[in-house]
């Protein structure tokens, strides 16, 4: 049995991966008045596009401004923000990066280090609030 709590709201299943391979995730999830974005990479229609951190950079925040549109959010409502850089010596370009996009009343935000998926430098999530 698929049991759904009530106040709780799933928005699409997460796009398949490089290959078709399908990933068991939604995209975000609505839980009262937070809304939790799953992690973004730099993908577009499935595969890791090509470039250093700022053009994957500029991807993860559409595709989490795309995510976010799903719950009738935008990144005025992020409130939190986890990012994960393959390589530390791409901190200082993903904050200029960052700054463009967060420039007024920015959220909290963690960074650190972590391998990722072949080719992808850069991996983000974000929890927004939006009340209902």
């Amino acid at each position: 049995m698929n049991y759904q709590p009530t106040g709780i709201i799933r928005y699409d299943t997460a796009d398949n991966g490089a290959g078709g391979t399908p990933r068991p995730f939604a995209k975000a999830v609505r839980a009262g008045d937070f809304v939790y974005v799953s992690g973004q990479v730099p993908t577009h229609e499935g595969e890791v596009i090509l470039g250093g951190i700022v053009p994957q950079a500029e991807m993860v925040i559409k595709n989490i401004i795309d995510v976010l549109k799903l719950a009738d959010c935008g990144l005025e409502n992020v409130i939190k923000v986890n990012v994960w850089l393959e390589d530390p010596r791409d901190f200082t370009s993903f904050n200029c990066v960052f700054a463009k996009y967060f420039t007024k009343n920015p959220p909290a935000r963690s960074t650190v280090q972590s391998s990722l998926m072949v080719d992808a430098k850069i991996e983000m999530d974000v929890i927004a609030y939006s009340p209902e």
